[in-house]
């Protein structure tokens, strides 16, 4: 993100009759009074504050379900100091120059917005308090605010902001470096639990996500793309499909091979979505062969078998002597995990609506990252970035597969050929067999403890997906990933095999995956131990409050202090009915600190139930909105219990064999447990909460499988045949 600490100088401009102030504030740092819709370069405001005293806040990253909309306006509403009954709020377009970046993704909203949108708030309060001491004689210092008012105790004088604004506007903007912002003990709004602000739409089916768009004269179109990724279109009967009542128009996609951009298919277009549906089903489509059509999901494992026996394609981190050390070792533990490929499974299926019209389009769309998605259009269909404006919408879910804009470049695509404004709606079975999965992965591991129970060496030959050195997206994992620099004889060795699958992020991508296996296995070395997993974590964190620089430092302090808290709230070490058991683990990723402990209680038959689970966190010392904490949180934990108990997508034949909800399960109601959150508030900036909360699970859930049954779970979903007595 640019530097955004600078406010410029506003320029001293009437606002329009009643507009009343407008306050901008861009990501290279610049922000000022500006005329709604005035002269000058386009400024895109964050605060607005009507006659009537009403204040409209603008959230400039996308809504997806995290509750951005609602956070981030509170952060300015706070220093702005007016009530939150006061404040509506309203979602940002896309425009790069006036914010920088605007996405939702990396649970960053809150660290890269915490100290700049507070300050916003803050540098607005300063000008409408100028305004107020300007018009009365006073000094600035002398006046107060509350609940959108300025107050002059000595005249006994009070203005609201309304009745400022105009003048206000004429003020110039202080420097963000000079504003000073609340003590947290003075908070009214942050700290509040207040629900998202879109709830009431929500729930009484308000159009309010993109699925919902209607723009006039608008048609309705599916796209069909081959089964095995990046297929060209061979032939297709688009006269059949023309012939279905309402069909307008039926043609190939040339495509390109890019997968996250434009593919070949075949679009059908309609005056229904339904028309545009039945038309698509005559069109019995057959594609080119293709070079991947060989690959799948069995052929991918038996090939990393094969790998994990000969030299690694490299070693990304060797530390001491890892083959000494596990030939001295009390113990040594020798493991396989393995994780399959899984799709997002958005509840609202990938949707586009676009107008091409004069050189131009315009964009509404549920996307996470908007401006690659002005890029890629752009690029795509031969037009400057500047002729490309997008709408964002709210999303139903994201959980990263939002980041990719492939349906939008579709629809835009499809819009200048139809020539007409035209939505864009996948099937579920589209949606299903054209994401980008997380990536598949296996680990073969082997670790030692010496005779005091401290895990002496550990060695994990990493198998994934990838060519030439680079692995395929969020396919990875760093050099510095726990337990790395905790274990003094450490070696992380990388093979790679090619994939012409498409994989990208996923709730915490990389991290949702690599917890299973690490902490899944140091409940291997603790069990090898004869120790207690808590006691076996603790010790093995170590005294260090920090270990590592900045900026890929582990606060091995704070992650010690949750484990504590979690092991505490739990009752860990409390007796269970037999089939029950705790499990523990801990992960840090996206700037949070996490612990979880699962209980379960498995059936002779093998079924899983799991009773409750409990959440340690440390995410800094506030939490903005403690119902949105609580959401993220909860939803987090369900979120990766579902893809442990349910989830995979297999691929046979170059293309993914699950389609629909039939095959591809989510955790029901029935099976979500309660969920028990505390959060240490300690010393530190505030970080984001939508997706630390979600690896940590995972390998508790196995963990407390193992002291049920005392049956390790090395390899994901979680097949409960395995788990049956006798």
């Amino acid at each position: 993100m640019a530097d955004g600490s600078q406010l410029l100088s506003a320029s001293r401009r009437d606002v329009l009759a009643g507009a009343g102030l407008v306050l901008s504030f861009t990501v290279a740092g610049k922000a000022g009074a500006a005329e709604a819709g005035g002269a000058g370069g386009k400024l895109n405001a964050y605060v607005r504050v009507a006659p009537d005293n009403s204040v409209t806040i603008v959230s400039k990253n996308p809504e997806v379900g995290q509750g951005v909309k609602t956070m981030l306006p509170m952060l300015i509403a706070e220093e702005l100091d007016v009530d939150w009954s006061q404040v509506r709020t309203e979602q940002a377009m896309n425009d790069f120059a006036t914010y920088g970046r605007q996405f939702a993704g990396g649970s960053m909203a809150t660290p890269l917005h915490w100290d700049e949108l507070r300050r916003v708030g803050a540098a607005a309060r300063m000008m409408l308090v100028a305004a107020a001491a300007q018009g009365w004689g006073v000094p600035a210092t002398e006046c107060t605010t509350a609940s959108g008012v300025v107050h002059h105790a000595g005249s006994k004088r009070k203005a609201t902001y309304g009745s400022l604004a105009t003048k206000a506007a004429q003020i110039t903007v202080p420097d963000l470096k000079t504003v000073p912002v609340k003590d947290p003990k003075d908070y009214k709004i942050i700290g509040q639990p207040l629900r998202q602000v879109d709830t009431d739409a929500i729930v009484t089916g308000k159009p309010l996500f993109g699925i919902d768009v209607v723009v006039p004269g608008m048609l309705y179109a599916t796209y069909e793309k081959a089964p095995v990724f990046g297929a060209k279109v061979a032939g297709a009967d688009l006269a059949a499909a023309k012939g279905v009542k309402g069909v307008r128009d039926a043609f190939v996609v040339e495509g390109g091979t890019a997968l996250d951009g434009l593919l070949p298919g075949v679009a059908v277009v309609a005056d229904s979505w339904w028309a545009a549906r039945k038309g698509r089903d005559q069109l019995n489509t057959r594609w080119v062969e293709h070079p991947t059509a060989a690959q799948s999901s069995a052929a991918f494992a038996a090939k990393a078998v094969e790998l994990s026996k000969a030299a690694p394609g490299k070693t990304e981190r060797n530390d001491g002597d890892v083959e000494a050390a596990l030939k001295g070792a009390a113990k040594t533990v020798e493991a396989a995990y393995a994780y399959p490929f899984i799709s997002h499974a958005n509840l609202e299926p990938q949707n586009c609506t676009a107008h091409f019209k004069d050189d131009k389009v315009e964009i509404w769309a549920p996307t996470q990252n908007p401006e690659p998605g002005r890029q890629l259009v752009a690029k795509t269909l031969g037009i400057a970035p500047e002729a490309v404006s997008i709408h964002m919408v709210r999303g139903g879910g994201g959980f990263g597969r939002r980041l990719m804009n492939d349906y939008m470049v579709e629809a835009a695509w499809i819009s200048k050929q139809a020539g007409a404004p035209v939505k864009l709606l996948w099937t579920r079975e589209d949606d299903m067999r054209h994401d980008f999965y997380r990536p598949a992965g296996w680990h073969f591991l082997k670790g030692g403890v010496n005779a005091a129970g401290d895990v002496v060496g550990w060695h994990d030959h990493f198998v994934t997906l990838g060519e030439n050195g680079t692995a395929a997206r969020s396919a990875g994992m760093s050099p510095t990933e726990f337990p790395a620099r905790f274990v003094p004889n450490y070696r992380y060795d990388l093979s790679m095999m090619p994939c012409g699958v498409p994989t990208g992020p996923l709730r915490a991508p990389g991290s949702n995956a690599i917890a299973f296996v690490v902490q899944s296995f140091i409940d291997e070395l603790a069990h090898a131990a004869g120790a207690d997993p808590v006691a076996f974590r603790l010790k093995l964190l170590g005294e260090k409050p920090m270990v590592g620089d900045a900026p890929s430092g582990y606060a091995a302090g704070r992650m010690a202090a949750v484990v504590k808290l979690a092991a505490e709230k739990s009752g860990w070490g409390r007796t269970l009915p037999k089939g029950s058991g705790l499990g523990i683990a801990f992960h840090y990723s996206h700037l949070g600190y996490f612990a979880e402990v699962a209980e379960v209680a498995v059936a002779p038959d093998g079924a899983i139930k799991v009773v409750k689970v409990w959440v340690a966190a440390d995410v800094g010392r506030q939490i903005i909105n403690p119902f949105g904490a609580l959401n993220q949180v909860e939803g987090s934990v369900l979120d990766g219990l579902s893809g442990a108990l349910h989830q995979k997508i297999t691929i046979e034949n170059g293309a993914a064999v699950e389609s629909n909800f039939t095959d591809y399960g989510l955790m029901r109601i029935n099976e979500a447990p309660p969920i028990e959150t505390h959060f240490i508030k300690s010393d530190n900036s505030p970080t984001g909460l939508g997706e630390p909360a979600l690896p940590p699970i995972v390998p508790a859930l196995c963990n407390a499988i193992f002291a049920a049954t005392g049956k390790r779970i090395r390899q994901l979903p979680i097949d409960t045949a395995m788990l049956k007595s006798g």
